[in-house]
Parts: C-alpha cells; structure tokens; sequence
C-alpha cells in the first residue's frame, strides 16, 4: 500500500498513448464523466522548452564564417554567405545561419528570434546521459538532485493550477518535470492512459490491467491524487483533438517533433491552464558524416526549423502569450573528425523565440577560435552559463523571479543583458 500510495500521489504522474483497443478504458471514462466538466482558462503565458538531444554542434548552426580559424579547422565542413550553392544566412557580418534553418530566418530579421551562442554548463562532463541530467536537474554539480527545473518552476507560480499546467510531448517524463508538483506526459492527444513507468510497482502493473489498480485503490486516494488525472482526462475534447485543423498554410513536418509542437498549439488554443510544455528531437550526434549544406545535420535542421516555425505561425493570436526555448546539453569539437563529422564538446548555441524577446541579435562573449582560446586546445568554452539563460527567459516571461529555489546554490545573476523583456 505505501509503494501504491506513493505512486498515485506523485507529482509525475503521466499520460500517454498505449494503442489500447477501443480508446480510453471505460474505468477511467466512468470517473471523468462524474467530475463536474470545467470552463476553459484564460490565457495563460506559456513557456515551450524543446530539447535537442544528443548535442547540436552549435558552430555549424550558427557559425562565426568570419574566423579564418574555422575554416582551417572544418576544411569539408565550413560554409558561409559567400558560397553560391547552400550558402548561411548572414546574421550580423560575423554570424552565418545554417541554410537549413531557413524557416526560421525571418524570425530572427523580424526580431522575435534571439541566439545565445557559447551556452552550457560550468560541469566538464562529456557524457551525454551526465549533462543532459545536469541541464534538467539545474544542479550541474550535483547528481543527487530529485527534482527538474521546470517543476520546481511550476512551483513558484503561485496560482490555482490546470491539471495541463505542465505538459510534456513525450512517452515517458522528462528529467525537467521530475518532482513534486504535477506534471503530465502525454504522447498522443487523442488516445493515451494512464503510464506507470518510473515506479517500483511499474513492471506488475505493467502486467496486470489498469481494472485491477483501480480496484485497489481507494477512494481516498482516488479523491486526492487520481482525481487530477480524470480532471485532465475530463478537459481533453478527444474529438475536437483529431479533427483540430490548423491555421491557414501551416504545415507541419510529420516528425516527432513537428506532431509534439501541434499538439502543444492545440493544448495552448483549448485554454485549459498549460504554462509549461515540453519537446524534445533526437538524433544531434553527428559523429560521422555530418555534412554541411546536406547531409544529416542538414536534414535535422530542417525539421527543427520547419517545426517550430509552423507551430509559430499556427499559434496567432496567441503568440504574444508564448516564448519557445531550445537547449541542448553540449556542443561538438572546433575541429572536424576524421570521419567528417564532429565529437563530443563544451559549449553550443540555443534558440529563444517570442513576441516579447530582443530579438535580431547573437548574443555571445566568444573569443576568436584560436587554440590558445579553446578549452583543453580543442572546444569552444562555456562563456555563458545555461543557468543564466534559463532564469532569464523564465524570470521574464513566467514572472517567478526566485532563482534560490529555481537553481539551488547558484549564484550567477539571469542574463537581462542577453534577453530584455
């Protein structure tokens, strides 16, 4: 009974599609319909996080084509404004954008798009498992860390909440929304259940039928945790879901994360309280063969790009309610491998998006790419901790202002001067 009752009181409790046959299960349809049906929230401010997993090169997405350093050091895999085929973007005369991210060039020349370029974390690790959960704990020293930032975020809002109040797009919860205040993962909309990973019970419930835990609970419990799951449950039209069309010439990539964004616009449009949402794409580990203007960084760029310019545009009159932030948990080496693709490295580049956001400019506190400046002779440095970044976007645009508790024990100071609201 205490491994059952701390499960169902976990603020981590998830949804997501399972492909059981004949939709929701008629249990948990049973208790929705008892639940008084709940009129819509205002608009909220809602903050997008998309995690680039696997580590973006960051030189390759936005690169200083200005440093003959560079070029020296990337001879197959530099590009710039110059070239005549698969050309960057030019940002400011030193910055070039990856042709790939076209989609999301206008953005940056309309001003809604900052860059923030030499981001990451003060921790040297190279382990992609080790930074990602240093990122999403905010305790880049410590491993110990039970909760994620965007939960303890989700806790200082200081206001009635939405069962969707945190929402992630993902089959299982992100370390970010680990802890004590409740956060859902949902990863189809229109059909999921209730998910019991991340529990001690989770492999003989996995095997038993969700009749069998819902009989062994009681009602107490029902009442006080599982009635959140039923409200959200309650709150999802399922039909107005699958036939959600979106705004006129908005198509979205059939990716995951193109149908992870439109399911985070149709979320946001339904009013239903969501101030923080989730994404996240795989596939950033560019070991072999990454090319430049094609190839498979290319080909991630573009969905990446594509994704969230059609979720930008799908979402309207909506737009000034909503700031889209990207990470990814380190970069990739200055110099190109010997099989044309890029290692594991230290500092990247991140994406910050919104009506609200000094847009227009790269941010940096980049030296030249001599060897004498990189880190160990072979990386770009961290000069901008991601803490910096991630209190100043959430400072600014939830309004939560407490970084004691958002990253414990650091003492940086958000970067107000990076993103000005």
């Amino acid at each position: 009974m205490t491994n059952r009752r701390a499960f169902m009181k976990s603020g981590a409790m998830a949804l997501f599609a399972t492909g059981i046959a004949g939709g929701i299960p008629s249990f948990i349809a049973k208790a929705a319909n008892s639940i008084k049906t709940q009129l819509p929230f205002k608009k909220n401010k809602t903050l997008v996080c998309i995690f680039q997993r696997g580590a973006m090169d960051g030189l390759m997405a936005v690169s200083p084509f200005a440093d003959p350093n560079l070029k020296a050091l990337r001879p197959t895999l530099f590009m710039s404004p110059a070239q005549t085929e698969g050309k960057q973007f030019d940002l400011d005369g030193h910055f070039g954008l990856h042709p790939s991210f076209e989609s999301l060039y206008p953005l940056f020349g309309e001003q809604r798009m900052a860059i923030v370029h030499g981001v990451g974390s003060p921790n040297t690790t190279r382990s992609h498992f080790d930074a990602q959960d240093y990122m999403e704990s905010g305790t880049p020293f410590n491993k110990g860390t039970s909760s994620g930032w965007l939960n303890r975020a989700v806790g200082l809002l200081g206001h009635d909440a939405s069962p969707f109040r945190a929402v992630s797009l993902t089959s299982a919860m992100p370390r970010s929304l680990y802890g004590d205040n409740k956060a859902i993962a949902i990863n189809n909309l229109s059909d999921f259940a209730i998910q019991m990973k991340g529990n001690p019970l989770a492999a003989n419930i996995a095997a038993g039928s969700f009749e069998e835990l819902y009989d062994q609970t009681t009602h107490k419990i029902l009442s006080e945790t599982g009635k959140e799951s039923f409200d959200a449950l309650k709150m999802l039209n399922v039909n107005n879901i699958k036939n959600y069309q979106p705004a006129a010439g908005v198509i979205y990539p059939s990716s995951s994360l193109g149908k992870s964004l439109k399911q985070i616009a149709v979320l946001i449009k339904m009013n239903i309280g969501m101030e923080v949402a989730f994404a996240e794409m795989g596939g950033w580990d560019t070991h072999f063969n990454q090319g430049a203007a094609n190839g498979i960084f290319a080909r991630n760029a573009k969905d990446f790009s594509d994704s969230i310019a059609a979720f930008w545009k799908d979402l309207g009159g909506y737009q000034d309610e909503v700031t889209v932030m990207t990470m990814t948990e380190f970069g990739r080496t200055v110099a190109q491998n010997g099989t044309g693709g890029t290692d594991h490295g230290r500092a990247s580049c991140l994406f910050v998006l919104g009506n609200n956001v000094a847009g227009g400019k790269v941010y940096h506190q980049m030296q030249t790419l001599d060897k004498a400046n990189l880190e160990d002779g072979r990386d770009l440095p961290v000069s901008t901790d991601f803490r910096s970044v991630f209190s100043a976007v959430a400072n600014g645009h939830l309004k939560i202002n407490n970084n004691g508790v958002l990253f414990p024990k650091w003492e940086g100071e958000a970067a107000i001067q990076l993103l000005s609201y």
